[in-house]
């Protein structure tokens, strides 16, 4: 939420009123600040007729902070200490920063942190917070300067980065097909079905893109891929994953893939940003080095603010 201006004054009259609560003497305040002892005396009285109360009491030359002023000096010293502490740290690392990523839990695991390391070589001065988030969120609520998403194009005022496609595989344990045969599609039908949470309606789908119709009925339902691979690795039901998260398992055996089963593209990944901080430096850059990790596939939009 933006705050109204009214409650922002000018920073030179912030400084002058810190200075002379600091140091407890206009003339002091005044040779710190390069000013004349006349000039920091209007921009403190300008402040008060701003704030519409006495910030010092006077007698004759002494000045002593108010109970209010004192308290208003306390709280202003600390957000004038954050402001000089980011313009340290920007001017001695105008490329780095905190970048603060919600990320959602299985791309995460599996896809982004084994190539992060690549990023944080390429960008050391950015420290990167991630933190888990499964539904889309309002930027101006969370203080996020970016979110992975899976679906469409559909989150609000956001700018978005495409990452790839969610290629779904249909898999089970071998143990699972000993006692069954399945050659064809159709065959599928005769299984436990295994699902996720998020990806409700994925099965029937799946059979529509074969051709068939099919009832929408699964064994067990899942809020976690990972839970879901091991129960299909168990043998308890047939899962449709998607194919980046289990490579190994194809790999060394331990799930199979049944027929004609990469028919199953049910959205696609996205990094997405809050168009008022599309130029924050970390973010460009991770913008940038994850358009060069998915190749030429990437594509990018910038919303617009509505007319």
């Amino acid at each position: 939420m933006t705050l109204p201006r009214r409650f922002l004054p000018p920073l030179p009259w912030l400084s002058a009123f810190e200075a002379v609560a600091r140091l407890g003497s206009v003339t002091q305040a005044a040779a710190e600040l390069d000013l004349t002892q006349g000039a920091v005396s209007r921009q403190v009285q300008k402040l008060e007729d701003r704030l519409g109360q006495r910030l010092f009491t006077r007698d004759r030359q002494r000045l002593t902070l108010t109970p209010a002023g004192a308290a208003y000096a306390k709280e202003l010293r600390g957000a004038l200490a954050t402001i000089a502490s980011a313009t340290l740290s920007l001017a001695s690392n105008p490329h780095g920063g905190l970048l603060n990523l919600a990320i959602l839990p299985a791309f995460g695991t599996y896809w982004l942190a084994p190539r992060l390391p690549g990023f944080m070589a390429a960008h050391p001065g950015v420290t990167v917070n991630l933190a888990t988030r499964t539904h889309p969120f309002d930027f101006a609520r969370e203080e996020f300067h970016a979110a992975i998403h899976f679906g469409q194009r559909d989150w609000p005022g956001a700018g978005f980065l495409k990452l790839m496609e969610e290629e779904n595989v249909a898999v089970a344990s071998p143990s699972l097909l000993t006692t069954r045969r399945v050659a064809l599609p159709a065959d599928v039908a005769a299984l436990p079905r295994l699902q996720i949470e998020s990806r409700k309606g994925a099965w029937r789908r799946w059979f529509m893109a074969h051709g068939l119709g099919t009832e929408d009925r699964v064994a067990v339902q899942f809020d976690q891929f990972a839970t879901m691979i091991e129960a299909a690795k168990q043998g308890l039901g047939a899962a449709l994953v998607p194919r980046f998260l289990i490579g190994a398992e194809l790999a060394s055996g331990a799930l199979v893939a049944l027929p004609q089963s990469e028919a199953g593209r049910f959205g696609s990944y996205y990094l997405v940003w809050p168009e008022a901080g599309a130029d924050y430096p970390p973010l460009v850059a991770l913008r940038d080095w994850l358009a060069g990790e998915v190749g030429g596939g990437a594509t990018r939009r910038v919303a617009r603010k509505n007319p």
